[in-house]
């Protein structure tokens, strides 16, 4: 079984306290905050006031996820803005484990995202030091896209670190998550599904969430 993070990005915008209440009312872990800047990612998601305002009706931790440019500039407006966890890419931070510092000593859980084409490895030398490593199965910046099959070997390289080093990281995967692939994925090792337009298109989003956390 894995915890869910509904990525809100996929709410209907017009009606973002309903849907924030949903996921209230639902089994979900946390609620996924994607933010894009248009430049690291091509594409322009939300900023500071959404997330305040998301954070105001959420009566679940905000798993916040900064695929931003520079993102030490904001971090504290971030953890001020609701987020319990700040996750930044390892491609966007020259001085990883500063970061990583950065967000311990604003109170917030640290983690670090992979974009498909990096391999796990590059964190080797960081796993001991955060509390998420986060997994995008598909290329960062839009919803609903094709999950990269390659994910599977990436997450299962990544709980092998994590078991012979006794780390106590969580594996989250963003991208493409579905009931197809979700029971894989927490085989191979997956404690956090992200899941974004699987679970707002659903009829009953509700039940989409409970059925994704039983796989």
């Amino acid at each position: 079984m894995a915890e869910i993070a509904p990525s809100i990005l996929a709410a209907d915008f017009a009606n973002l306290q309903r849907d924030v209440e949903m996921i209230n009312s639902s089994s979900a872990g946390y609620i996924h905050v994607d933010i894009m800047d248009g430049m690291f990612v091509p594409n322009i998601s939300f900023g500071l006031p959404v997330c305040e305002a998301i954070h105001r009706h959420a009566q679940k931790p905000l798993d916040v996820h900064l695929m931003i440019e520079q993102p030490d500039r904001y971090l504290e407006a971030f953890r001020n803005a609701g987020a319990s966890g700040l996750t930044v890419h390892y491609e966007a931070c020259p001085h990883l484990h500063r970061t990583i510092q950065h967000i311990k000593e604003l109170g917030a859980e640290p983690g670090v995202a992979l974009n498909p084409h990096t391999p796990v490895e590059v964190l080797s030398e960081i796993m001991g030091d955060v509390s998420l490593i986060l997994i995008m199965s598909v290329n960062p910046g839009f919803g609903g896209q094709k999950f990269i099959e390659n994910t599977y070997r990436k997450i299962a390289t990544l709980d092998g670190y994590r078991k012979k080093f006794g780390y106590n990281f969580k594996i989250e995967v963003d991208g493409g998550v579905n009931l197809n692939n979700a029971p894989r994925l927490v085989r191979e090792g997956v404690d956090i599904l992200v899941a974004g337009s699987f679970v707002f298109t659903s009829p009953d989003p509700v039940q989409t969430i409970a059925e994704l956390g039983n796989s």
